[in-house]
């Protein structure tokens, strides 16, 4: 197999025995997903036949090609297995469990109750439902996550800091009932809410099902109603900008993060820019320079979220050209700001602008909450200078992904049609410049070979 990246995310797979494979393997995510994917044909007859397996490789690329450039689809564990099967061998569900099950046995109190299978869209990510055996009516979450490329802190400020999260009182935080982090992997438990996230509210979705099928094709796409969006927007922009504030890292923010809570949006996963865990939309701002400070990645997401909260669905791509209508003028001036290409090239607004402008600005917060969240300096400079390590590396990141793009950008145009032609006019003028310059140059040393023989004829004549 011959496994080519190129710029769309697509992959150049010339073994048919192969492909065929790869649909067998992504037939549960085309199930669960309940997505209509372009499958190419297939016959029983006469298909070792030259132009059906050349029809099939093509039609199995496009196939390759939709679910690679599929959002949710592209980072489903059975699509980069296939993809990359030795990167993505190892069972983290098996990991999981044992350091679960190491951690029931210093802490007896809690008590599993069932798995909750693939709700999240990481892959080495795992979740649990639980319960405390003294109040067995209760539930709560348990997540499990190995830490990720951009863990900077170290292993005595990660276990601090993750610690520290279960002491944090914010109106727009989601309660952390207990944390703790070991050198390879942490463990979050928070209350389980029936209700679910903001991303659940969005798509009619039932928070326990798995995260393909509530979010890959939803049976109806309809947007929430403009008050709902002004009032989280306005919330969520709050606690980023308490997060900013305090110097601690986020990044993360996407539907699936935020909790509701009656009418209250309550940011979830704190832990996980400690961790170092990529970000849900980091394919989207790796691809712009611009875009190079978490606080710049939070305003970014946030633009993504509000479009989601608007229309009821993510964005077809990312920049923007034009916006479908909105419920309100307003929306569609916060997301020209944040989503579209003019936005990417002169760089995201800071939160405290948008609270300026006309959608929020207005917005009255009812909850009187005092937030509480004590970082000692020491562990604020550590913050410090891993969130500096992940910009950098993003920034790295963007630099290798432009040259990319420039590259590919000129081997296309070396050979595109136009290209070909117009290098082989150049060469035909070449071509022609160079005889024309030989015959010249021939004549003229003919004209000095006869000019030499006429002086030596008159100096002859002269001499007789």
């Amino acid at each position: 197999v011959r496994m080519q990246h190129t710029e769309g995310r697509c992959f150049d797979l010339l073994d048919n025995s192969v492909l065929t494979t790869g649909i067998i393997y992504s037939g549960n995510s085309h199930d669960i997903s309940a997505l209509s994917l372009p499958l190419p044909p297939k016959k029983l007859i006469g298909n070792m036949e030259r132009e059906f397996i050349a029809e099939r490789q093509k039609g199995l690329q496009t196939y390759l090609d939709v679910i690679t450039t599929h959002h949710i689809l592209s980072n489903c564990e059975l699509v980069k297995k296939f993809l990359d099967p030795n990167s993505y061998s190892v069972n983290y569900t098996e990991i999981a469990l044992q350091h679960v099950s190491m951690f029931f046995r210093s802490e007896p109190k809690w008590e599993v109750v069932e798995p909750l299978k693939d709700i999240g869209w990481r892959i080495r990510k795992k979740y649990f439902l639980m319960k405390i055996r003294n109040q067995p009516k209760e539930r709560l979450m348990l997540s499990w996550a190995d830490l990720g490329p951009d863990k900077y802190l170290s292993d005595k400020d990660l276990q601090y800091a993750v610690k520290l999260l279960s002491s944090c009182s914010h109106p727009y935080i989601y309660k952390v009932t207990f944390a703790t982090a070991s050198e390879s992997s942490a463990l979050v438990i928070r209350p389980f809410s029936e209700k679910g996230t903001l991303k659940d509210l969005i798509y009619k979705a039932k928070p326990k099902d798995p995260f393909l099928k509530k979010y890959c094709n939803p049976k109806k796409i309809q947007g929430l109603e403009l008050q709902q969006i002004k009032s989280y927007g306005r919330q969520i922009l709050e606690v980023l900008k308490f997060l900013h504030e305090k110097g601690f890292p986020y990044g993360h923010l996407h539907a699936g993060n935020v909790m509701l809570d009656g009418d209250t949006c309550k940011l979830l996963d704190l832990e996980n820019s400690l961790l170092g865990l990529p970000s849900f939309y980091r394919s989207y701002f790796s691809q712009f320079r611009k875009i190079n400070t978490l606080e710049g990645v939070d305003v970014h997401c946030f633009g993504h979220l509000l479009y989601e909260m608007t229309y009821g669905r993510p964005p077809d791509m990312v920049p923007v050209d034009s916006f479908p209508p909105a419920p309100s003028v307003f929306v569609v001036s916060v997301l020209e700001s944040i989503l579209t290409c003019e936005a990417m090239k002169n760089g995201m607004p800071t939160v405290s602008r948008l609270l300026q402008m006309p959608l929020f600005s207005d917005v009255l917060l009812t909850n009187s909450e005092k937030p509480q969240f004590k970082i000692p300096t020491k562990l604020k400079e550590a913050l410090k200078a891993s969130k500096e390590c992940i910009e950098k590396r993003l920034t790295e990141e963007q630099k290798l992904i432009h040259q990319h793009r420039r590259l590919t950008r000129a081997q296309s145009h070396h050979g595109s049609e136009e290209e070909k032609k117009r290098r082989k006019i150049l060469a035909r003028k070449k071509s022609k410049r160079s005889a024309c310059e030989s015959g010249e140059e021939h004549s003229a040393k003919y004209s000095n070979s006869n000019n030499s023989g006429n002086y030596r004829e008159k100096r002859l004549l002269l001499q007789n």
